[in-house]
């Protein structure tokens, strides 16, 4: 376990869990006949690799071989291999040449590499057992070319799909996880309060989103996976982009902000308007803080998904608006700003204490608007608890004062 890991905010996880983490997929693998598995990262689909390491590639790929005892060999390219021994849980590194780059086909030489291969590190399994079975977390991310090389170094060992090892054991989160999502929404409503507070007709969609990045950054992000924004007729994109369009007034905004801190990603959304609310646009709002406060009465332990999902259908259809409602109120959140659960109408599986989930109630193509209500919640013994005090404020205020107010 590498001395350095784990180190700066009070707000991080620690060593000790890296340490369960990786038992307990030895646990699953052992399970399952696996004496080895290896899971894969890039700079774009990090949650996997960043769970059992904390190592989180940029630009380059990475990899953390598990063994069924012992402690896992990571794998970086030359360029990221300080970034790596600086963020990486464990202490056993090794570059391979084919993790370079992943945006260039070209080879790239590094003069002063020490490189290792894939096939000795798997040799070097064999000599303390049998490999017969290795577990791939990650087989639908990782390129062909590289997929070719596995499999060559793995010779006569079965490869088998343990993408549902590292699903199951990010389900329910730690205590330190929770932690690094609360910090990760207490930032965000950070910058979502300050676009708020600062949205005035005349200025650009990447001038107010300008102002969340500034703030979310000040305030200690590690990382933005995004700022969903749009305004007036734009709104209808979903997930678009800021872009320099003038915000004019009257016009809806339909904003998201998703903050990672820590790896950890909460995300926040709440819609409001630029200037002068129309009344269309204040009873297309109704309907959706409504449909939230449904589905939160449903997010408590042993309450089947699928039952939140249709309390927030059947307020939509109760408004005659069901014709924009395009996609499920909730999903998971973690590593990922979407991850399982992301539940149907039909889904039978129960929500359990240590679930954390993000509400999505959006409606798109609306008359008087597109938009969306979002925020991250943890599952409690009790029911639950928002990470986000703005939406929670934001929804109170709706109701009582039937203004958009961030305080």
């Amino acid at each position: 376990m590498s001395n350095e890991a784990r180190t700066g905010g009070s707000a991080s996880i620690p060593a000790s869990e890296f340490r369960e983490r990786a038992e307990r997929l030895q646990a699953l693998m052992q399970a399952r006949g696996m004496q080895a598995c290896l899971v894969y990262g890039d700079e774009y689909r990090k949650e996997n690799l960043r769970y059992i390491s904390n190592y989180w590639p940029l630009f380059e790929r990475g990899a953390a071989v598990v063994p069924s005892t012992g402690e896992p060999i990571i794998i970086a390219a030359p360029e990221g291999e300080q970034l790596c021994r600086e963020m990486a849980a464990w202490s056993d590194i090794r570059l391979l040449q084919e993790f370079t780059c992943v945006t260039v086909p070209d080879t790239i030489e590094y003069p002063r590499a020490d490189y290792a291969s894939l096939g000795a590190i798997f040799a070097e399994l064999r000599a303390a057992g049998p490999l017969a079975r290795i577990g791939i977390a990650g087989l639908q991310d990782i390129p062909e070319p590289l997929m070719a090389i596995i499999r060559a170094a793995a010779g006569d060992a079965e490869l088998a799909d343990a993408g549902g090892l590292l699903y199951e054991l990010r389900m329910t989160k730690s205590a330190h996880e929770i932690v690094c999502l609360q910090e990760a929404a207490r930032i965000a409503d950070a910058g979502y309060r300050r676009m708020i507070r600062e949205v005035r007709p005349g200025m650009t969609e990447l001038e107010l989103a300008a102002l969340a990045y500034g703030e979310c950054t000040k305030e200690g992000a590690e990382f933005m996976p995004f700022i969903v924004l749009a305004s007036g007729a734009r709104v209808d994109t979903i997930i678009g982009r800021p872009t320099r369009k003038v915000i004019a007034d009257g016009d809806m905004v339909m904003a998201a902000i998703a903050v990672q801190y820590e790896g950890y990603v909460a995300t926040v959304g709440f819609p409001f308007v630029a200037g002068t609310m129309s009344e269309g646009q204040r009873r297309f709002i109704d309907i959706l803080v409504e449909a939230e406060e449904g589905a939160l009465n449903e997010l408590k332990p042993g309450v089947p998904m699928g039952q939140l999902v249709r309390a927030v259908k059947e307020r939509f259809a109760r408004h005659g608006v069901t014709e924009y409602d395009l996609y499920p109120p909730m999903h998971g959140c973690g590593l990922a700003e979407a991850e399982s659960p992301y539940p149907d109408e039909h889904s039978e599986a129960r929500f359990a204490a240590g679930m954390t989930v993000n509400t999505d109630v959006s409606l798109f193509g609306h008359p008087h608007g597109s938009n969306r209500i979002e925020e991250s919640l943890l599952v409690t013994d009790e029911g639950y608890r928002s990470m986000s005090g703005l939406v929670r404020q934001l929804s109170k205020t709706w109701r009582e004062e039937g203004v958009i107010e961030a305080r």
